[in-house]
């Protein structure tokens, strides 16, 4: 009801008390805004989930990648060591048998010895 027409002493009195609440009301309403400011500030840095525990578990997640690249590091090198390991007994294995002629136990050794070609050539 701030709506005055023409220059009274009334209407301008009804005007200032008009501005009056207006202002008063800005005034409530710029503290409400504040006050809900400093609340969701309070949360972002005190709260559940707040800037210091997402800063901690962004740290944390970091180091767990780290390990995670030097365990996996760790564990392709012993793949390849129980790889090696594996052939490598293998390759021993056939050495031993082709070259020294040793053999497994419980393994029947036969050697089959060929005349040699002079040989051949005359008993023919």
């Amino acid at each position: 009801n701030c709506w005055v027409a023409g220059p009274t002493m009334q209407a301008e009195v009804r005007l200032n008390s008009c501005k009056h609440s207006f202002l008063r009301a800005m005034k409530a309403a710029i503290v409400a805004l504040l006050v809900l400011l400093l609340i969701l500030q309070y949360k972002l840095w005190f709260g559940d989930g707040n800037l210091r525990e997402v800063w901690r578990l962004e740290d944390a997640i970091e180091k767990q990648q780290q390990e995670n690249t030097r365990l996996q590091e760790r564990n392709a090198a012993l793949e390849a060591e129980v790889k090696d390991l594996k052939e490598g007994i293998q390759a021993i294995e056939e050495r031993a048998r082709n070259e020294l002629g040793m053999i497994k136990k419980g393994e029947t050794f036969y050697q089959i010895i060929e005349k040699p070609e002079a040989t051949k050539k005359q008993s023919e």
